[in-house]
């Protein structure tokens, strides 16, 4: 995908974020053992027997598997987003990675509805945060569910310039799968057709050694 300059010639406005219109176990072997007395010639007649007490073996336990949402029921076992250490440090790079890391987990709330980690990392004041963790809630409650909706982010830039507030801006494309909308019968509420990438705009600082976000604008025209 040939990627472009998301700062040149944009404007931004708030906007809801994207479309919000809407650990395994290795099973262990068990080792028999052998007969102590390998080195001796076999008796046909052995009065007393002796073998090996197999050590104890752990009990496998099944491998949380994920699976996608779709019309048989939620997601299951959804990997939960993980802050990269780049992400923990006052640089590009880190600006970068944080841009990133906040799509991924507004991406996890979409299938999960779990909103925890997406309110941990937007603040109150975000309109388009607020507004999209309103849609998720709703349509993951009553026993109803998302599918799809899953969010990537093929461009991320940043000019990794200080503002006068020493804020930055980091410029996201960001591209969400068609999302479908379950109600808790299991029947298809509707199914949003695929939307074209947005430009989204995040305004972050370094804070206490992590980076903090402050707002989130719809990058148009």
């Amino acid at each position: 995908m040939t990627s472009h300059n998301l700062f040149t010639s944009r404007r931004v406005r708030l906007a809801p974020l994207a479309a919000c219109a809407a650990a395994a176990l290795a099973l262990a072997g068990c080792n028999m053992g052998s007969d102590p007395n390998s080195g001796g010639t076999p008796s046909p007649s052995v009065s007393k027997t002796e073998s090996a007490t197999p050590s104890a073996t752990p009990t496998p336990s099944p491998t949380a598997v994920y699976r996608p949402a779709d019309a048989s029921g939620p997601a299951q076992n959804v990997p939960i987003p993980v802050l990269p250490d780049v992400a923990k440090t006052e640089t590009k790079e880190g600006a970068l990675a944080f841009g990133s890391f906040f799509f991924s987990v507004l991406s996890y709330a979409y299938e999960t509805g779990d909103l925890t980690l997406l309110e941990n990392v937007a603040p109150k004041t975000c309109a388009p945060c607020q507004k999209s963790s309103e849609a998720i809630r709703a349509w993951h409650s009553e026993g109803r569910w998302l599918a799809g909706g899953k969010l990537t982010t093929p461009t991320v830039e940043t000019t990794f310039s200080k503002d006068n507030e020493a804020k930055y801006k980091v410029a996201v494309q960001v591209h969400q799968e068609p999302l479908s909308y379950f109600r808790a019968d299991g029947t298809l509420a509707r199914t949003d057709p695929q939307a074209a990438d947005s430009g989204n705009l995040l305004v972050v600082s370094f804070q206490n050694n992590s980076w903090v976000l402050h707002e989130v604008g719809s990058i148009v025209g």
